[in-house]
């Protein structure tokens, strides 16, 4: 008999060293613990379909499917025939499956009727779906080759198939036969979670989930085994930021109570208009936490536009109005300057002390970027080193050696999403206490994202858009099928030009030269074209349906001087139209562009558009945004179109954003760089499961702050979210 296999056995040991490397090098899957939490992705029913119109293009797939018909014919280029298998899925639905060569025995085996599951990457060819050489296992009796695939039948005995997450070298049937193969000894380790939380929710016990997930005996048990595990997720992360938040409370923070006839108050009477109540309320919420001894962690969002600078900039004058200085770390030096340039603007007279003209108490300004020359950058580390810089602005530039703060007392981050964990923490260590710290996002969060990934932050939401600001009209222009449309929206684009407004033209792509971290690789492997690019697009804009008009140029490449000339040209109207990459997409305020036009759409993120369009719009006339796509209708890209085309609800798209997206990337598992065992906990769909998470876990970390009595759930919190999530977490 063999030896019991638990979490840690070696994987060499149970499924052989050829399987186990394989496994190892394609999956990142080591011990019996990694295979057994290894989930299956879906379970196909045997008689039930794949829907097969569904699948995209590029995409590695596994389908089950029954053989419609064969087809040899000879190959054109090159001696051999060629083997053409379509399999169908029921509903209309057919792939094409291609075998090269002489393959008389895969004509034998692959004959009409039989069901299988068909495993390759989905590419386009004349208009037809295919899968080039794909692994396969067929199910059922008989047949010649039968005895071939005779191990990998017995996985599917049950009527539920599980598909599992697998690579080209590893199919998902050969996941499941080793799957067999540990689980025929496996002994699950101790069940951490308590009887009392297990008993009160209904939760099956570990051995039984782990066994049922992987061989469901009914959709029944497959639906407990689900919520059982989804549950020790949930209640790991939960754990993690009540006990991370539960410890904040206890850190040492400098107080930045607000004083009267101060700063602020002087900024607020010079005021050109007056704040929101949405920005009222969340200043007095800020301004609490400012005054408190532990640090503020408070997470700010609200759509583009509904000023969120203000609010910012208000607490950063409160904090030096009480000795210290702010800093604000902004994703890009377009940001960090136009931050400067409108801070400066607002602040007048206040931020310019020690000039001629200056306010009594005022403070000085200073911009820390890459691109400083020698003189200048000594000049600006000089003025925060001493402190007479209250209010420091900056990219990544701030993190350097050498910027020193006097009393580092606020940090804000700006547009979190665009910088890593690490980033953000060196700024916040340059302090000597932990600063207060505000992370603002455009990107609207949903609540269970805000309460899984933020739920150690206190979380302000400003929903209000300021008077003044325009209405924005979105359309799809499905350039492929009508390419009198594109024409149109040319014309259209002309129009405001001539009407007196401004155009911003997006591409994905810069063009020649080394790929950016603001673009997609130029070259596509599925066969598509690579992506438009702004220096390939901007002369034939010039030489064709923008001919005439005033055309810049902006992009990451250029260097920060010329990058700010555009910026500038175009915000005083000196130009007509901006071609850019998504460097426009945070920040830029132009309130005279009305227009936009996203070529490619379909290689955008929906946040990611959403955030663009925010640039037009932002003055008194109505702005539009025109989404050009190749992508074909009825496909999931030109859904994802349409969705953003029909609402300009920032919530709704980020739950758009959150059902395509892998929830690991939401959850930080591709930021943190190991592997986790997150795998089946939807932040979208387990909304009631998550808070019902976060009560338990207040609960026993209120009786149990750093779970000494609970050894076993400790443990298991450990490995569902190891230091470096949790220090994601923590980090925000």
């Amino acid at each position: 008999m063999s030896e019991p296999a638990t979490v840690d056995t070696p994987l060499k040991k149970l499924v052989g060293d050829k399987t186990a490397k394989a496994l190892a090098t394609h999956l990142d899957l080591h011990t019996a613990g990694d295979l057994v939490y290894h989930f299956p992705r879906r379970y196909d029913e045997r008689g039930e379909h794949t829907d097969i119109r569904a699948l995209d293009v590029g995409e590695q797939v596994t389908v089950l499917a029954q053989v419609q018909r064969t087809a040899v014919r000879p190959m054109r280029q090159r001696r051999g025939n060629l083997l053409e298998v379509t399999v169908g899925d029921g509903s209309g639905g057919v792939l094409t499956l291609t075998f090269f060569g002489n393959q008389a025995w895969r004509e034998r085996e692959l004959r009409p009727g039989r069901w299988g599951l068909f495993a390759g990457k989905v590419t386009e060819f004349r208009g037809k779906r295919q899968l080039n050489g794909p692994e396969y296992v067929l199910l059922g009796e008989g047949g010649d080759g039968e005895a071939a695939v005779s191990d990998e039948i017995e996985e599917f005995a049950g009527a539920l198939i599980p598909v599992y997450p697998a690579a080209a070298a590893v199919p998902t049937w050969v996941i499941a036969r080793c799957v067999r193969v540990v689980l025929d000894t496996f002994t699950p380790p101790e069940d951490p979670l308590p009887g009392t939380v297990r008993a009160s929710r209904k939760l099956v016990g570990l051995g039984t989930a782990l066994t049922e997930i992987h061989r469901p005996s009914s959709k029944e048990e497959l639906h407990r085994a689900r919520r059982r595990l989804k549950w020790d997720e949930a209640f790991a992360v939960q754990l993690t930021l009540v006990q991370r938040k539960h410890r904040a409370a206890d850190w040492p923070a400098r107080p930045r109570p607000a004083r009267p006839g101060g700063l602020l108050d002087a900024f607020d009477a010079r005021l050109p208009y007056e704040l929101t109540a949405g920005q009222r309320d969340v200043g007095v919420e800020i301004a609490a936490d400012l005054a408190a001894p532990h640090p503020m962690h408070r997470l700010l969002q609200g759509e583009v536009g509904s000023g969120k600078t203000v609010v910012a900039l208000r607490a950063m004058l409160q904090v030096v109005d009480a000795g210290g200085q702010a800093a604000l770390l902004a994703p890009t030096e377009v940001l960090a300057a136009q931050h400067y340039r409108g801070m400066l603007d607002l602040l007048g007279p206040l931020g310019r002390a020690g000039e001629l003209g200056s306010a009594e108490h005022a403070t000085r300004v200073e911009l820390v970027t890459g691109s400083l020359g020698a003189a200048a950058r000594r000049r600006a580390l000089g003025e925060v080193a001493s402190g007479a810089a209250g209010i420091v602005l900056g990219t990544h530039a701030l993190l350097y050696e050498g910027v020193d703060f006097a009393d580092l007392g606020l940090v804000v981050v700006d547009e979190q999403h665009r910088f890593g964990v690490e980033q953000r923490d060196a700024l916040r260590s340059k302090a000597d206490q932990p600063p207060h710290v505000l992370v603002m996002t455009a990107t609207p969060i949903p609540r269970t994202v805000a309460m899984t990934v933020y739920g150690d932050l206190e979380v302000s939401t400003l929903s209000q858009l300021p008077r003044g600001r325009s209405p924005i009209a979105s359309h799809v222009v499905p350039a492929a099928e009508k390419p009198a449309y594109l024409d149109r929206a040319w014309r259209r684009l002309r129009e405001e030009v001539t009407a007196g407004h401004q155009a911003y033209v997006v591409c994905p792509r810069i063009g020649e030269g080394p790929a950016s971290d603001e673009e997609p690789p130029p070259v596509d492997d599925n066969g598509r074209r690579p992506p438009l690019a702004v220096t390939e697009v901007a002369p034939l804009l010039a030489e064709g349906p923008l001919h005439g008009l005033r055309i810049g140029v902006l992009h990451g490449r250029l260097p920060a001087d010329e990058k700010d000339a555009v910026m500038r040209s175009f915000a005083a109207g000196d130009l007509d139209v901006l071609v850019a990459t998504t460097v426009i997409e945070v920040g830029v305020d132009v309130p005279n562009a009305t227009v936009m036009i996203v070529l490619d759409a379909d290689r955008f993120g929906v946040s990611q558009l959403h955030q663009l369009r925010g640039r037009v719009g932002r003055g008194s006339a109505a702005g539009l945004c025109l989404l050009v796509s190749e992508a074909a209708e009825g496909s999931s890209a030109r859904e994802r179109l349409d969705a953003v085309a029909s609402t300009s609800d920032g919530f709704k798209l980020a739950e758009l954003d959150l059902e395509q997206r892998r929830e690991g990337d939401v959850l930080g598992a591709t930021q943190s760089g190991h592997r986790s065992h997150l795998r089946l906990l939807s932040l979208r769909r387990d909304t009631e499961l998550i808070r019902d998470a976060r009560a338990e876990a207040i609960t026993l970390v209120e009786d149990d702050p750093e779970l000494t009595r609970n050894p076993a759930l400790a443990a298991s919190v450990a490995a569902l979210v190891d230091e470096d999530r949790a220090e994601y977490l923590e980090k925000g």
